[in-house]
Parts: C-alpha cells; sequence; structure tokens
C-alpha cells in the first residue's frame, strides 16, 4: 500500500525519501523542495516504524527552520513533537549537557551568555589584568576565543606566534577559568563541551549512538569543522546520516563554515549513496539557466543542473546606469510599474553586495513615497557608525546639543565612564547650563575627577573645538572626511574585526553629502514660511553659508532616519543584502551594484576561493526570483564624494547573452574616456580595455542656453570640465560637467558660476 506521504514527490524526492538505513547526500539545489523532502523523510521513517519519535535526531541551523520542521511534522503525523530532538547544533548541544551536566563538570542550573555578556566579560578581565582595551578590542578578544572553540582548541593547544598571540591565549585561559567559576558557558562551548564529554565518555557515547540511529542534518554546506566532527563522532560506525545540502549555496566562510564538508561527507560518513535534486519549484527557466551557467565556472562542484516544467520566462532584463543615482531610479520606476500591474511590493526585493549600498536605494524610495524594509538590518541613517558621525556633526554645528554630546563623548573610548557624565550633568543642572560649557568649565565636574578622567574629557573638548576649526570653510564632504579622520572613527573601526562594512558606510555619507551640496532642491529657505522679500527683523544678518548647509544636512538626514521604513506586515519593498536574501524568494528580484570590485568585492579578487564563493553569493542572488530579473550597474559610482569609473562584474560576462535583454546602457560596448580624467578602478581589476563612455544626454538642452553638449566650461572649485549631459528649461535647467578628478556633477544654471573655458 502506497503511503499518502509520498503523494506529489517528483522522482528524486520519492528515492531520497524512501532511502534504506544508510547514509547519502542529498544534494538539494534552490528552490527544490528540500524542507520537504527533509520533514518527509522523518514522517516516513516514524510512519514505516524503521525508527520511533524519540530515535531520530534532526539538526539545522536557526531555531526558526527546527519549529517550521516540527510544524511540518505534525501536519503529516498524529504524533507529540514535544520531546523529539529536533532543533540547531547549539541547542541541542544545551539539551545534551543539561542531561549529564555532572560529567560535563557544569552547575545543573548553568547559564548561557549571549555575546553581550560575552563582551562584559572580557572587559571586566582585561581591566582586572591591567590590559589595555585599545591593545585588545573586547570584542575582537571574543570573536577570537569564539574562532578557537569553533575551531575545536582549548588554550593549551593554541600556538601562539609571537607576543600579542601569548597574550590572547592567556587572555583566553583566564576567560574559560572564570567562566567556570561563574557556572556560565557562551555558545561556541556548548558545542565544544558537548563535543568532548562525547569524546571522554564511551558509555554515554554508545548510549546515543544506539538510541540516534537515523541523523538528519539541514543546510550541510553551513557546517564548520567542529560541527562536522560532533556529527562524525556521534554517528559512529553504523548509523545513518542523510544530510541535506548545497554546495552551491555556501557562502558563509566568514563564519566559519567550511564547503569541503560536502566534499568530504562521502568518505567520512561512508556514503555510497547522492541523491540530486535537481527540479527547481521556484523560477521560470531562463533565471535557472543563467544561474546554472554562472556557477559552472566554479571549481570543484559536486555539480547539479536546476530545471523546471515551468517554462522559460521572461528574458532577464539588464539595465546599466550613467551613476548610482541613475540606477536607483531605475529600481523606483520598474518598482512601481510593477506595483501598477499588481505585484505587491513586498513580492519585490533590492538586493546589494554591501550594506554601503542601500543608502542611495533608500534615499530614491524614501523621495518618491515607496515604503521599504530593510531586511535584517538597519536603515542608513539608523547604522551606530551614521549616527555618531552625525553626533559629531550636530556638535560642529551647535556645540550645546547635550544628546549629541552625550552619544559621542567616550567614542572612541576615553576612559569617560558613566560617573563622569552624571558629575557633568550635576555641574550643568546646578550651574543652569549645557553639557558642552560644564565640560569646558573648571567647575565640580571636573575638579573633583580623576586625572585620567580629566584627560579624558579635556581630549573630548579638543577634538570637537578642532573639528569646528577645521569645518569653518570646509566643504559639506569635507567636513565629514574631518569628523571621521579627527574624531577617531576611522581609527575605531580600522581596529575592529567587522570595522570594513562600518568604514564603507562612512564612506557613503560622504556621497551623500556630495550628492546633498549638489542637489539645488536643497536651496531652500531656512524659514519657508516666509515671503523672499520680507524684511530681515531685527537687522539680523546672513546665515553663514557654511553653516547652513550643515544644518540642511543634518536636517535632511533626519527627516530620512526619521520616516518611511513601513512597519512589520506592511506592504513594502524588501531590501537587504545578498547574504540576508538566502532561504528566502520573491516575485521580483533586481541585482544591483553589478561592479568588479562591489560584486565581487575587492577584497576577494586576489584570491580564487574568494572569487568562486562571490559567484555562489551571485548565484544565491539569481535564485531569488521566481518570475522577474533584473541586473543593474553603473558606469559611475560614488566613493568618498568622488565619482569613480567601474568596469560591468565579471559575472555578467558569465552569462548567456541570448538570455539578457539590454534596457539601457551597452556594457559590452564602452568607449574609451579621457584617461587624464582621474579615473580609478577597484583593487586587482586593472584598468579596462575600454572605459565607460560619456553618453548622449536622454533629453537634449535647451537651444537657447549659453552652453552646448562637449562644451569645455570653467567653475571657481572644480576648475575646467566637459559638459557632458543638459536637461531641463529656463531657471530648471542644469547641466552635468565631467571636472575630471572632481568626477561628474549636475549643476544648476541658476546657482552655479559657469563661463566658457
Amino acid at each position: 500500500m502506497t503511503s499518502r506521504l509520498l503523494e506529489n514527490l517528483n522522482e528524486q524526492q520519492h528515492a531520497a525519501v524512501t532511502l534504506p538505513r544508510e547514509s547519502a547526500l542529498i544534494l538539494a539545489g534552490a528552490g527544490s523542495g528540500k524542507t520537504r523532502v527533509l520533514t518527509t523523510r522523518i514522517a516516513w521513517l516514524i510512519e514505516t516504524r524503521q525508527a520511533s519519535p524519540h530515535g531520530l535526531l534532526a539538526v539545522t541551523f536557526t531555531n526558526k527552520a527546527a519549529r517550521e520542521m516540527l510544524t511540518r511534522i505534525s501536519a503529516m503525523l498524529p504524533i507529540n513533537t514535544r520531546g523529539m530532538w529536533v532543533g540547531t547544533f547549539h541547542g541541542l548541544s544545551n539539551r545534551l549537557l543539561r542531561a549529564h551536566h555532572r560529567e560535563a563538570g557544569l552547575p545543573q542550573t548553568f547559564q548561557i551568555m549571549d555575546t553581550a555578556d560575552q563582551v562584559a566579560l572580557v572587559k571586566r578581565l582585561l581591566k582586572a589584568n591591567g590590559l589595555d582595551e585599545e591593545h585588545f578590542k573586547p570584542r575582537d578578544v571574543a570573536w577570537y576565543i569564539s574562532a578557537q572553540k569553533d575551531a575545536g582548541l582549548r588554550p593549551a593547544a593554541v600556538e601562539a606566534w609571537d607576543e600579542h598571540t601569548r597574550q590572547l591565549v592567556e587572555i583566553y585561559r583566564l576567560y574559560e577559568a572564570q567562566c567556570q567559576r561563574e557556572g556560565v558557558v557562551d555558545f561556541g562551548e556548548l558545542l565544544l563541551r558537548g563535543h568532548e564529554l562525547l569524546a571522554r565518555n564511551e558509555a554515554l557515547l554508545e548510549h546515543y549512538r544506539a538510541r540516534f540511529g537515523h541523523i538528519l542534518v539541514d543546510e550541510f554546506q553551513d557546517t564548520n569543522r567542529l560541527q562536522f566532527d560532533w556529527l562524525r563522532r556521534l554517528a559512529g560506525g553504523g548509523n545513518a546520516v542523510f544530510a541535506v545540502g548545497d554546495d552551491d549555496q555556501s557562502v558563509y566562510s566568514f563564519r566559519g563554515a567550511e564547503v569541503a564538508n560536502m566534499r568530504d561527507f562521502e568518505r567520512a560518513f561512508n556514503a555510497r549513496t547522492v541523491i540530486k535534486l535537481e527540479q527547481n519549484y521556484r523560477s521560470h527557466g531562463n533565471i535557472l539557466e543563467a544561474a546554472n551557467a554562472l556557477i559552472r565556472h566554479n571549481r570543484d562542484r559536486l555539480g547539479k543542473d536546476l530545471w523546471t516544467s515551468e517554462g522559460a520566462g521572461e528574458p532577464i532584463l539588464l539595465y546599466e546606469a550613467m551613476s548610482d543615482s541613475e540606477e536607483a531610479a531605475y529600481v523606483v520606476d520598474e518598482a512601481r510599474a510593477l506595483r501598477a500591474a499588481g505585484v505587491p511590493l513586498s513580492e519585490i526585493a533590492l538586493l546589494y553586495r554591501s550594506n554601503a549600498q542601500s543608502r542611495v536605494l533608500e534615499h530614491a524610495l524614501f523621495s518618491a513615497g515607496l515604503p521599504y524594509r530593510v531586511y535584517g538590518g538597519l536603515r542608513f541613517f539608523e547604522r551606530q557608525e551614521i549616527k555618531h558621525a552625525l553626533a559629531y556633526l550636530r556638535l560642529v554645528a551647535n556645540p550645546e546639543d547635550d544628546a549629541a554630546l552625550l552619544r559621542v563623548i567616550n567614542v572612541p573610548a576615553r576612559g569617560i565612564g558613566a560617573r563622569t557624565v552624571e558629575q557633568l550633568a550635576e555641574t550643568a543642572r546646578v550651574a543652569g547650563i549645557s553639557l558642552w560649557q560644564a565640560a569646558c568649565s573648571r567647575g565640580p565636574g571636573r575638579a573633583g575627577a580623576a586625572e585620567g578622567v580629566r584627560r579624558g574629557v579635556e581630549a573630548f573638548v579638543q577634538i570637537v573645538e578642532r573639528l569646528r576649526s577645521a569645518c569653518d570653510q570646509a566643504t559639506l564632504p569635507e567636513m565629514i572626511e574631518a569628523v571621521i579622520e579627527h574624531s577617531g572613527l576611522r581609527t575605531l573601526y580600522e581596529a575592529e574585526r567587522e570595522g570594513a562594512d562600518r568604514l564603507a558606510n562612512l564612506g557613503e555619507l560622504v556621497n551623500a553629502a556630495a550628492q546633498f551640496a549638489e542637489d539645488p532642491m536643497r536651496l531652500v529657505e531656512l524659514s519657508p514660511d516666509a515671503p523672499a522679500d520680507a524684511p530681515d527683523p531685527g537687522g539680523a544678518t546672513e546665515p553663514d553659508p557654511v553653516q547652513a548647509i550643515l544644518v540642511q544636512f543634518l536636517a535632511h538626514a533626519s527627516l530620512e532616519a526619521g520616516e518611511h521604513q513601513s512597519g512589520e506586515g506592511d506592504d513594502a519593498l524588501q531590501l537587504m543584502t545578498v547574504h540576508a536574501s538566502k532561504g528566502l524568494e520573491f516575485h521580483s528580484v533586481f541585482v544591483t551594484g553589478l561592479e568588479e570590485g562591489l560584486f565581487p568585492h575587492e577584497n576577494s579578487l586576489d584570491d580564487p576561493g574568494g572569487v568562486e564563493e562571490e559567484r555562489r553569493l551571485m548565484y544565491v542572488a539569481l535564485t531569488r526570483a521566481r518570475r522577474r530579473l533584473h541586473l543593474t550597474l553603473a558606469q559611475g559610482r560614488m566613493l568618498h564624494g568622488q565619482t569613480r569609473y567601474n568596469v560591468a562584474s565579471r559575472f555578467l560576462r558569465e552569462l548567456p547573452t541570448a538570455l539578457l535583454r539590454k534596457v539601457g546602457g551597452g556594457w559590452e560596448d564602452r568607449q574609451a574616456v579621457n584617461r587624464s580624467a582621474g579615473t580609478t578602478y577597484p583593487r586587482g581589476a586593472g584598468a579596462p580595455a575600454a572605459a565607460p563612455a560619456l553618453r548622449v544626454p536622454r533629453r537634449r538642452d535647451d537651444p537657447g542656453l549659453p552652453f552646448r553638449i562637449g562644451q569645455s566650461v570653467r567653475h571657481a572649485r572644480f576648475g575646467t570640465g566637459v559638459i557632458v549631459d543638459a536637461e531641463g528649461r529656463g531657471e530648471d535647467a542644469r547641466v552635468q560637467v565631467n571636472f575630471g578628478r572632481d568626477g561628474l556633477k549636475w549643476l544648476a544654471l541658476a546657482y552655479a558660476k559657469l563661463e566658457a573655458a
């Protein structure tokens, strides 16, 4: 009698679900129904009495996935799933250690520290042992300890190569001892101690080997070496390990995942069966054909080709913009058209390789009034590093801003703790002055403080004064560059393990300032309700233009930070990094920023393994789309306030041209541009054979304008340039000028003082 569980399974899915008791690797391509296969396999084993609910162990990578697995099993079989061992590696290790805490050397009530608790403990240890937090960043030390545990190494097994590493190992030893005294464990300790418990207690190991005759693993490509060894030890010689994964979607090496675990599976688990799930139930054929063609450029794949019975579908749309702003405008226009055609905004995803790219997209969506959500992250102007930089800018504009001062008085760390801030606040309250005035004074808030604290407050005051002086005659982008350099933010993030993304976001803030400064729409009255010809009451002087633009920009940042991200459940565009999109799917997907050095990321260009992981990440991006896929790039993109000309991503050249329909520009046939214009290229990419051309404008300039396209002009600040584009008429007219090293600038003729060169 055929089980209803096997209904509607395709041939490969059926073969995987009904395998006999043996170890097997299930290569599950994107959208091939891997979760269905995994949960149906569990239900099949229980229904056919090959295993009891308590004789199975199923491992996945998120609590959400574990809950979904249990829910699906409950829907298939009338069983109670509460006692089943289904969960994450850490969750199952916690369960093991709770049951055998004495054998593991832990108190029965041991507590689990989160990342913040772990960093706080490291801080206490550094302080107690007289170690400088500037030299040993607490967060980086915590990461170092976690990395050793993920590799299965205790302090005695870690090799110290130099004095710095020797001290890190000693901190690790002190950390372990303190955790043992307090009866606490971190996430890495859960897995490592559970592995060690099974390794040294043969009777316990045999008990669990006998109990769990079937071990099922989801997302096997994301396992690290310790997790791989944990499974191998528990499986023993006769247990069946059913591993489901996709080596083409292994994109978490920065978290310790090892794609080699997929290749090592057959040998390590004595597996004789590999089943490929290649029928895709998500995407149309053109999308899958493009993804297959792309990923074939990777070596040492286990190999598979996705296919669908749904038909070819629409061609993939390729749009090349002249600038990142134009790229964002295209995305907005297409999103509006999709919504008008009946596609919910929540079914439209905007993907980017780096978080910093979201700023231009967010600005375009905000300006267009389209609601959006940043999935798995913060909106650009809400990110920590951006708020720190803006707080310093607020102090430049107005040092009496107490909220801004409180945010950055100890960022980077200057030894100014909560007690010092309380003293300053008390001084300010008693004297009726601002915190800034209290910090500048010699009052009780500082007189009663220790010498180190006074030096910290004095250093902060001096930094703000220097910034105010440096910004006095600076342009808006120069102000932000000064803040990044002289506040200590650059040094702070350069020392952090994950500081590169924060620095990229700060660079994007410079870009935002440069674009804001050039936008004629920002030139609004500071008092918009007053008529333009109204007399100045009291004979007040004109506001300082440098101060005025800074105030305007800060207001602009506050508005974009404070509005327009939709709430949970609202119909809104989904913005996210490609990493964050893994496991999701959408009707329509925009993959933006497809330029060499951006995607693939410049950090990968010197490493073949790095480029291959970037290609896997691109494969993930392509396979998120069900019906429509847009690929976009920009000839010029702002970097630290200047335009950088980019070459198209190699990934575009790896896609079959027959699958693409170009809807703007032409990345194949760019013409040479003046090499003396200061064009820069991503590290490792080299200059392209043909640099991007300056295209004919989409809208011809007004014959009545004083300038023509191709004419050389001179600007007081930017020097000599060539007009390459023009639009608008009368007072709304503006021209785009290539100023060489200063890049492309849009200038409103009503405000810009241009003259023929």
